[in-house]
């Protein structure tokens, strides 16, 4: 595009040309300067490269050049346009994993990113050679904006189930149909396993064989075993002489013999068989007796099982199948890990020095999740901490946890988390403020930050929603 630019003054002026606006880095200016006599006329080139990205919105951009005169700074000149981007469309598809292994199903994920500038509509399809495989997609139709990127989930179910044998490749294709154009292919491997080994089969077949073998030796075999004890019994009844019977009033009744009870007593003061009332039974005599009526059963108790974030989140999703929820439970040092809590509610203690050093999350309805802690770090010499490794991806109903939950572990300034669909929020509290403004992230690559990159001091309580 030309620019002409007319010196209406009374002086020899040089002026200079500057791209401004939203598009200016894509601008240029041939010559950047130009000097012109009164009443004479000069003309500079303007020339525009958008990138091939999603950043080069489609549609009409304005633009604008300031001229600024060297004699006259003050009278600046800004001529506006407008540059018009045609639309392109760039998709890439990838599984993740390519490939996947299980005995009745699989669970793959297809990610498919739009690398042009306008929005994308695309159905996701599945098949295979030989029909081998049934597909559930969910979503099996996506939009995507420019520069995003929408995840399938797929379920692939074999249609006919390997009881016994070596596992078996069944290769498919997910493909990414958009309108008036070609469909995308994605290849894939699902690695069929068989439901039992051949050698358990193979063990199996010997040891019903050896059985069958057994039994038949026994009954062709079967010894013939007669016993003798009447015989015996009969002949030293004959030999002794009958005893003189005592007189009835002397016989000792037959509840006067000792009985042996089926198991020792227990400890009286046992708190688990004690009386309740931790008082006598009222006669006297030893209140874990029962008058009597036997020694009392042993009890044996088992330890439960730890209260985790995750049986706290799966209780959720029995009561709301198809729900979004997260729960989350602190490890504060010198207290331990806290009850789990949920979708909101605090978890830590605010207002004191108990420092939180590791996190346990999970969660439910939203594909699983991942997170990296932000600890303090005693070498540190900007006043910052220090990030950790990222957690893998962990999925829905699973226990998910942050930092580590040892003595000499260092306290957590803050925690980076992100969700495989919807959005996460948070607010946090850190040690001498006050709670931050509630914060929230979008689904995966996007996350959230809880907490502060301050060095010295440490995340005290969090709440979390989905």
């Amino acid at each position: 595009m030309r620019l002409r630019l007319r010196n209406t003054g009374d002086v020899v002026d040089e002026y200079r040309f500057e791209p401004v606006g939203d598009i200016a880095p894509w601008t240029t200016v041939e010559p950047q300067t130009l000097r012109l006599y009164p009443g004479t006329t000069g003309t500079v080139e303007l020339t525009f490269s958008p990138p091939r990205t999603p950043d080069a919105t489609a549609g009409p951009n304005p633009f604008a050049v300031r001229i600024t005169p060297t004699e006259h700074p003050e009278a600046v000149t800004v001529p506006e346009g407008n540059l018009t981007i045609t639309p392109f469309t760039e998709v890439r598809a990838e599984l993740v994993p390519p490939t996947v292994k299980g005995r009745f199903r699989g669970r793959p994920r297809l990610a498919v990113d739009n690398l042009g500038n306008t929005k994308v509509t695309a159905s996701v399809s599945g098949s295979d050679n030989g029909d081998q495989l049934s597909y559930d997609l969910h979503p099996s139709n996506v939009q995507i904006e420019p520069g995003r990127a929408a995840f399938v989930k797929a379920t692939l179910k074999p249609r006919k189930i390997i009881w016994f044998g070596s596992k078996e490749q069944r290769p498919y294709t997910l493909a990414v149909q958009r309108s008036g154009a070609k469909p995308l292919p994605v290849e894939g491997t699902y690695l069929q396993r068989g439901f039992l080994p051949r050698w358990l089969a193979t063990f199996f077949g010997v040891l019903m064989a050896l059985g069958i073998t057994f039994v038949m030796l026994w009954i062709a075999y079967k010894p013939n075993i007669s016993s003798g004890a009447t015989e015996k019994v009969a002949e030293a009844g004959s030999t002794l002489a009958p005893a003189p019977s005592a007189p009835a009033s002397r016989q000792p009744p037959l509840s006067s013999a000792p009985e042996t009870p089926a198991m020792p007593p227990q400890d009286p003061t046992d708190g688990a068989d004690a009386d309740p009332k931790g008082g006598d039974d009222g006669d006297g005599g030893d209140g874990g007796s029962g008058g009597g009526k036997g020694a009392p059963a042993a009890t044996v108790t088992a330890k439960p099982p730890a209260d985790t974030a995750a049986t706290a989140v799966r209780r959720l999703a029995k009561n709301d199948p198809g729900g979004r929820h997260i729960c989350y439970r602190a490890f504060v040092a010198g207290e331990g890990w806290q009850k789990p809590v949920c979708d909101g509610t605090m978890s830590g203690r605010t207002g004191s020095d108990a420092k939180i050093k590791a996190l346990n999350v999970a969660t439910t309805g939203v594909d699983g999740s991942a997170a990296n802690a932000f600890v303090n770090d005693p070498q540190s010499t900007d006043g910052k901490g220090h990030y950790v490794k990222w957690t893998a991806i962990v999925a829905d109903g699973k226990d998910n946890y942050i930092g580590r939950a040892d003595k000499d572990a260092p306290s957590m300034s803050g925690f980076a988390i992100n969700i495989g669909t919807g959005r996460i929020c948070q607010v946090s509290s850190v040690w001498s403020r006050a709670w931050g403004a509630q914060t929230c992230g979008d689904q995966r690559p996007a996350l959230v930050f809880a907490g502060t990159l301050d060095n010295g001091v440490w995340l005290e309580a969090v709440k979390l929603t989905v």
